[in-house]
């Protein structure tokens, strides 16, 4: 067997993300796969050394997967030949520094999104690892979500007709913590941490729009704190700085309008935490996170407005299941082996640290255009 053995640098992993999605859902399972396979006899090998502040944490959490390589050093693993990439899911606004000190030490970059707090450092991180002439990406996960992949399908194969518009739901509601456990960290409820929906979803739906439906001409965006007052990690009652939900409309250059709600203040009663509405000429459907229901023209049932009796027609049954013809993996796993072959066997992968800034930019004008409520356009990114 023939082993490309690749060493990682993962710093920041002892977080809920970068360990339950980077960790053991892509590198241990790649590992416990038998690698990345190339070809018959010869696969990429995964080799993570685990970084962080705590080497207590670090030992358990390595320790508990298999992984003997932990340090609270990050300039000695960036010495070192044998690592070859740095991956960061650190805090935002931490990030740039180790990506730039990565960049000086000749790794490969990957790394979580935000990649920064602005878009002109997300786009000089992006300038200044093109010119290092390093490999490099982004975690763009949703891509390889199921029930978007079976979207992909349908717009591949021409169901829609002409697509007309978008409609986007996401979220749930995240306990206060006054009474009930965390479900997400209380930095995501403060400005000063760089918390904020607005800046963690547009991020996404900017990547989840360009590659799916069209790129984006224009938008606007009204944020808002629904609750004022969370409880941090130790009970301790804090004042919420930072948006938790954001209303957001994109108008795309080839006319599609896509609406995204998103929001951690909100009851689920949808098919899934995340759901997709697209409408078309020719039919519609609606997507989750795994699964797709579709409605074309002959099944589309005539509705007429009479709300003074109940309605005649069964809307939810007038839907069907699109068919699951492909095993699907983790979406994060999926883009990490890719990354692993672009840096072995230098394969194609467009979701560089370039389009990773033209999240934090769209995000930039979402928190614009909700301070000065209005429209504003979408410049191309230099």
């Amino acid at each position: 067997m023939k082993e490309h053995k690749v060493g990682i640098i993962m710093n920041g992993v002892t977080g809920r993300m970068g360990t339950n999605q980077h960790l053991i859902r892509s590198i241990v399972a790649i590992r416990k796969q038998g690698g990345v396979q190339i070809k018959p006899g010869e696969v990429i090998m995964p080799d993570p050394i685990l970084v962080g502040r705590s080497e207590e944490k670090l030992r358990t959490l390595g320790a508990a997967h298999g992984i003997t390589r932990v340090s609270t050093d990050l300039d000695a693993t960036l010495k070192d030949p044998a690592n070859q990439i740095y991956f960061d899911s650190t805090l935002t606004g931490q990030r740039p520094i180790g990506v730039r000190k990565a960049i000086a030490a000749k790794k490969h970059i990957y790394c979580e999104k935000p990649t920064a707090t602005t878009s002109k450092e997300a786009l000089a991180l992006a300038k200044e690892v093109t010119a290092a002439g390093l490999k490099n990406g982004v975690v763009q996960d949703k891509l390889w979500l199921p029930g978007l992949l079976k979207l992909r399908y349908l717009i591949d194969t021409g169901f829609f007709g002409k697509i007309l518009s978008v409609r986007g739901e996401f979220g749930y509601w995240v306990f206060p913590g006054k009474f009930e456990k965390l479900q997400r960290p209380s930095w995501n409820y403060r400005k000063e941490d760089d918390g904020g929906i607005i800046v963690d979803m547009l991020c996404h739906w900017q990547y989840v729009i360009q590659n799916l439906f069209g790129d984006i001409k224009s938008l606007s965006c009204l944020g808002a704190t629904h609750l004022p007052e969370r409880w941090d990690e130790n009970g301790k009652p804090y004042k919420c700085t930072a948006d938790d939900s954001a209303y957001a409309t994109f108008e795309l250059k080839n006319g599609v309008i896509c609406h995204f709600n998103s929001s951690w203040c909100v009851r689920v009663k949808r098919d899934d935490l995340l759901t997709l509405q697209v409408d078309g000429t020719d039919g519609s459907a609606v997507a989750g996170l795994r699964n797709c229901t579709v409605q074309d023209n002959s099944a589309t049932p005539r509705c007429l407005w009479n709300p003074d009796q109940d309605s005649p027609v069964a809307y939810m049954d007038g839907w069907t299941a699109q068919p699951t013809n492909a095993i699907y993996d983790n979406a994060f796993k999926v883009q990490w082996e890719l990354f692993l072959r672009h840096v072995v066997l230098n394969e194609p992968f467009p979701w560089s640290l370039h389009e990773g800034a033209k999240g934090v930019q769209l995000a930039e004008l979402g928190l614009q255009s909700w301070a000065e409520r209005r429209w504003l356009d979408v410049p191309k990114l230099a």
